[in-house]
């Protein structure tokens, strides 16, 4: 008899973040599949938040079966024909059900030229949190407006996610902001003049925020107010429902919207991020694999292992549950306008590779100054290379 259940065991592989938000879930989930499914057997592994942002697909993909990713990576997966088209798997049913409950633009960041490569499992967006005892002592409140912001952070009550990938997300923010859709014109980010007009306010507030801000993620972010004695407040940062749920850290996060540029301004638009379930092409066992997607995907599961285990869902029927939400300080419903709002950045084959550069660009501007014309000739420089190098 065991040498008949080895014989018929199937065991998949899976890579994800190595965050409570990224990675238990994916445990959790695949330790119920399994009790579910004995002959079914699925190790997850993780990697860094940097590295599930740029590292490259075609290696990924050779190595696992089971991929969390970030959307912008979606059209190299689709040039390199490395994932499971979903829509030639799953029943159209179930992806009807996946589209219609989209928190945002979280379902359809996964689908290119027709087809949809992995089910929206997570969804995020910069958001605003605070320390709700912290501002209270200090006489403050949560800022509305761009300048309510900046006088809060001359007082020394504010940091931000500012490494070089965030200071990217947040420029894309700012210049939208401004009136300016980032990508609207082939070949070039943003008008100049909007594009100086951004830069110049991101590295205001940056140099004005708490110094450690300059090498701080999200995940780092959110620790350190959690943690602070002083600092109360991060106007955007990709959200995470942990720090929001009693007993994770030492203190209690309260999160919303985002503030306007002016007191009659439309709220800032941030850019959408969250992680998709994707299946490997060269997974052998695709229709266990599947099977495992559909489960974690489903919104049974979704508003229940799937987010009491710390994972932050995709599907619209969680961010809506009560229960969720009382037990997250009402992090979902407070969240979830912001992430309907939030821009879908661009797809195409090579933006990884743009986006590093473009990044590392905007985070030396906000270190070190400099000419904001010389700062958008090279983001420009950048996007044409990438552009010229996938045709």
């Amino acid at each position: 008899m065991n040498h008949h259940l080895v014989e018929v065991m199937k065991e998949l592989t899976g890579i994800t973040w190595n965050h409570t938000r990224g990675y238990l879930p994916m445990v959790a989930t695949a330790q119920r599949f399994s009790e579910r499914h004995p002959e079914i057997v699925i190790n997850w592994q993780k990697r860094s938040l940097q590295a599930f942002a740029d590292a490259p697909l075609v290696e990924l993909a050779s190595r696992f079966d089971l991929l969390v990713i970030d959307h912008p990576s979606i059209g190299e997966a689709a040039r390199h024909d490395l994932l499971l088209k979903l829509d030639q798997h799953l029943e159209p049913k179930f992806l009807a059900d996946q589209a219609k409950n989209s928190v945002g633009q979280s379902h359809i960041s996964y689908a290119v030229d027709g087809h949809h490569y992995a089910l929206a499992i997570d969804a995020a967006a910069p958001i605003s949190g605070y320390r709700a005892d912290l501002l209270t002592r200090a006489g403050a409140e949560p800022p509305q407006t761009w300048s309510e912001l900046l006088a809060l952070a001359h007082r020394g009550l504010v940091t931000v996610p500012a490494i070089p990938i965030d200071s990217l997300m947040n420029l894309f923010m700012l210049v939208d902001a401004l009136g300016d859709e980032p990508f609207t014109v082939p070949g070039f980010m943003f008008k100049p003049e909007t594009g100086k007009e951004a830069l110049q306010m991101l590295r205001e507030l940056v140099n004005l925020c708490e110094p450690g801000s300059f090498a701080r993620n999200p995940i780092c972010t959110w620790q350190f107010l959690a943690d602070s004695s002083r600092v109360a407040y991060c106007p955007f940062a990709y959200g995470y429902s942990n720090y929001s749920r009693h007993g994770y850290a030492a203190n209690l996060l309260t999160v919303g919207g985002l503030i306007s540029l002016s007191p009659s301004g439309t709220p800032l638009r941030s850019t959408l991020g969250g992680a998709g379930l994707a299946i490997s092409k060269q997974c052998a066992c695709p229709e266990s694999a599947l099977s495992y997607a559909q489960f974690v995907a489903s919104p049974e599961c979704q508003s229940t292992l799937y987010a009491n285990s710390g994972g932050q869902p995709g599907h619209r029927v969680a961010w809506q549950d009560v229960a969720l939400n009382v037990a997250t300080n009402n992090f979902f419903a407070n969240t979830l306008r912001t992430l309907d709002s939030a821009w879908l950045r661009p797809r195409f084959p090579g933006y990884i590779d743009f986006q590093n550069v473009a990044s590392s660009i905007v985070h030396h501007y906000l270190c070190h100054g400099g000419p904001e014309s010389t700062v958008l000739a090279k983001l420009n420089q950048s996007l044409q290379s990438a552009q010229r190098a996938n045709l």
